[in-house]
């Protein structure tokens, strides 16, 4: 526990991102979708946190997979692509796991996000976890997880400490670097990571001899031209979007549509 998510809170530097694109930037999306959405309260110990859940739509029940958000919390676009998972077949949840908190630059999310106690955040991902598969009538038992940046970084650490996730899903986010942090892993880790971005691309190496030494299922993928940040960069509502970024963004997408499908 003490050493959980230890390291993964660092400098992230995303171009083009001002305040009111933090806030803002998917609102579109969730407008127009079609999907249900609902906000829930969760307890987690003493505290009840809130989540963000999107439907699919279809007629059986389906999996369901935590969204953990980047260091600027459950914003718009954490919540757009939520409705997105969904529009592929999985039920999306996403915990606020900076507890409404709202940033009005990076430097405030960098703190805040340094700040957020390791035990709460483990916590906070338990309880949303046990909620997903013992709340929601219409999942199947299935529970994956997703992160990014922070977030990613924050996935793959969780791996390592939920037994029940059947995959995880890790966007650029720094890997374990030590046996320990992976020797509990019992489900396949997918990394998606950017070509330009070797401070995290960096942790890759040791994480596959880790995981590979610990018999261990670990795919990292490296997206050509991309910068740190392409799933939010790369897409094309977004008003400063990169080329780079936009084609690592929908060869990312492309994939992971595929191994949504592979979730039983």
């Amino acid at each position: 526990m003490k050493r959980f998510l230890v390291g993964l809170v660092s400098v992230f530097v995303i171009q083009g991102i001002h305040a009111e694109e933090i806030k803002d930037f998917g609102k579109d999306r969730l407008n127009k979708s079609p999907r249900h959405a609902d906000w829930v309260d969760i307890k987690s110990g003493a505290r009840t946190i809130k989540a963000f859940v999107v439907y699919p739509e279809r007629k059986d029940k389906a999996p369901a997979v935590l969204v953990v958000s980047e260091i600027f919390g459950l914003t718009d676009w954490v919540r757009s692509l939520c409705d997105e998972l969904a529009e592929n077949g999985v039920i999306a949840i996403a915990p606020d796991l900076h507890s409404g908190q709202k940033f009005e630059d990076l430097d405030a999310a960098r703190k805040a996000t340094s700040a957020l106690p390791k035990e709460q955040v483990k916590a906070d991902l338990d309880a949303t976890a046990d909620y997903a598969l013992t709340k929601i009538p219409s999942c199947n038992g299935t529970l994956g997880i997703c992160g990014f940046c922070w977030g990613g970084g924050v996935t793959f650490a969780y791996a390592n400490e939920n037994p029940k996730l059947k995959a995880a899903y890790s966007f650029y986010g720094v890997a374990p670097d030590s046996p320990d942090k992976v020797k509990n892993i019992a489900c396949p880790v997918y990394g998606f990571y950017a070509e330009n971005d070797e401070r995290v691309d960096a942790t890759i190496p040791k994480a596959e001899e880790l995981m590979k030494a610990a018999g261990k299922k670990y795919e990292p993928v490296l997206y050509q031209g991309a910068g740190h940040g392409f799933m939010r960069s790369g897409e094309p509502a977004d008003p400063d979007v990169r080329e780079g970024d936009k084609k690592a963004c929908d060869e990312a997408w492309a994939r992971w549509k595929t191994l949504l499908k592979q979730l039983p």
